[in-house]
């Protein structure tokens, strides 16, 4: 057929990555007479230049015939540079369809991305969430990979493992329940072991003051010798933090979809947990690269960054935090446009006193010198450490108590609380904390729920400590969250000085 010399054209849509969104573009296919050769126009970069070569070889080897002409694709807008592989698909498709060897019917409801195999087998790419988030905005059906298939949306999918599958046509390809395999990925989730806070022994206080923090979403920082049990105290936080709700749950998978990351934890439910390696660059925290993808600040959306040994951090990248931890999201300049990505993260950070770890630890003597000690903790300190809401010092814990939580022997007493108590406790303060706020219509005023004697010590501890406005402001916030726990409908005396006692830290 293709040998015949069969003019024609032919559209279909299709989209590419940019940033965290998925941006619509027309691949148009014409097929006129001429010297075999493939052209691709309107701002292709190398990797879609190079689909020539895997849509040739995947047509060839699918069983249909490489149109023997001059055929032209162009990428609308034009204005518009392009990245990845998810136009090989379309292209592919509008090729076959333009010289007549399959049915067009049906193709101009769908929106088809897909990377192509040397064999034709379709390839899913990142982004799969965008790509059905632009699908049902524009009522149209999504065709691609069946890996690439995210699950509980509402749009219309076809999947399609192989380009040999378009040889009936578009409306024979199979749909993906896409409810049903959450509620598959749900009960996978469901029976995985967790990680519970029974395991850690000895450690009320920073397990209190945990809840505090998941509770209202603060900023944590945990100071303490090595074996104290700082990363143990972070990595089980996912565990007491509510389930996601159905718009937290798709903005998380949205950003884990177009970084290339998987998705499985996030569809049912569970708060995303990132823990980079200390040597990472401010592009990989912050977000950056050729092309521009998210960095573990917005992975962390909706649920926990955590940076261990927080003073070994470059000071650049460190700094970069500042503006996500106040407002919520990041914005990367480049020549080409801004990119903006969400956000909302609880930072949860962890570091030694000192170089060598032991000062202050009662059963090791410090060896740093005090020049090397105050070199060491004024990296932690400054302006991304007044933004840190709580700052605990973490002790070692007794080694009887340990020794006795590892045997089993009085598992309640020498470990306090687990997971279970405390995930009620952060459930029964978000929610007396939103009956709270529906009372006063959500115009209530930072410190207008203070008790009288509560505002008095405020004023003395904050002149004594000098604080600042960020300062003032993010006590007073603990402080609300303290009294929500109590379920204290004003904030008492009591909860004031615990929530500055979290602040010492910080201001020396």
């Amino acid at each position: 057929m293709a040998n015949k010399a069969h003019v024609g054209s032919f559209a279909v849509r299709s989209a590419f990555i940019r940033g965290i969104e998925a941006q619509p573009v027309t691949v148009e296919v014409t097929c006129t007479s001429g010297l075999p050769h493939y052209e691709i126009v309107g701002m292709a970069d190398a990797t879609v230049m190079e689909s020539r070569t895997r849509v040739q070889s995947a047509i060839a080897q699918t069983g249909f015939e490489s149109p023997r002409m001059s055929i032209t694709i162009n990428l609308a807008p034009a204005e518009v540079r392009k990245t990845g592989t998810s136009f090989d698909l379309p292209i592919a498709v509008a090729i076959l369809a333009a010289s007549g060897q399959i049915p067009t019917k049906g193709l101009e409801g769908c929106l088809i991305v897909g990377e192509l195999g040397l064999g034709g087998q379709v390839l899913s790419v990142r982004g799969g969430m965008a790509y059905a988030l632009l699908a049902e905005q524009e009522g149209r059906c999504l065709v691609t990979a069946p890996e690439g298939l995210p699950s509980g949306l509402r749009c219309a999918t076809g999947a399609i493992a192989s380009l040999g599958r378009m040889r009936h046509g578009v409306s024979e390809l199979p749909s993906v329940d896409g409810t049903a395999r959450r509620r598959a990925s749900a009960a996978r989730g469901t029976d995985a072991a967790e990680l519970d806070y029974r395991d850690v022994c000895d450690q009320e206080m920073a397990k209190r003051a945990l809840v505090i923090a998941a509770a209202g979403r603060h900023g944590i920082m945990m100071v303490g010798p090595p074996g104290a049990g700082k990363t143990m105290l972070a990595r089980r936080l996912p565990t007491i933090l509510p389930r996601l709700d159905d718009d937290a749950r798709m903005e998380a998978m949205l950003v884990h979809s177009v970084a290339g990351q998987p998705t499985d934890e996030l569809e049912w439910g569970r708060p995303p947990f990132r823990a980079p390696h200390h040597t990472i660059s401010s592009a990989g925290l912050i977000g950056g690269g050729r092309p521009v993808t998210p960095g573990e600040v917005s992975l962390a959306h909706r649920g926990v960054l955590f940076l261990d040994e927080l003073p070994e951090f470059a000071n650049n990248a460190l700094q970069a935090l500042r503006q996500p931890l106040e407002e919520h999201c990041v914005r990367v300049v480049r020549t080409e446009g801004a990119y903006v990505f969400p956000s909302d993260f609880m930072l949860v950070a962890a570091a030694n006193p000192c170089p060598c770890g032991h000062l202050g630890d009662p059963g090791h003597p410090c060896t740093c010198a005090p020049a090397a000690v105050e070199r060491y903790q004024s990296r932690m300190g400054g302006p991304l450490a007044d933004r840190i809401d709580i700052h605990i010092d973490v002790a070692r814990p007794a080694s009887s108590k340990v020794i006795e939580g590892g045997r089993g022997i009085d598992v309640s007493d020498a470990c306090g609380m687990g997971s279970a108590q405390m995930r009620d406790m952060v459930a029964a303060a978000r929610e007396f904390a939103e009956a709270r706020v529906r009372r006063h219509g959500g115009s209530e005023a930072p410190l207008a729920s203070f008790e009288a004697a509560a505002l008095t010590s405020f004023e003395g501890i904050a002149s004594r400590l000098c604080m600042g406005g960020r300062s003032i402001a993010r006590a007073a916030r603990v402080a609300r969250t303290i009294a929500d726990i109590e379920r204290h409908d004003l904030v008492t005396r009591d909860d004031i000085v615990e929530a500055c006692s979290y602040r010492g830290r910080a201001h020396g």
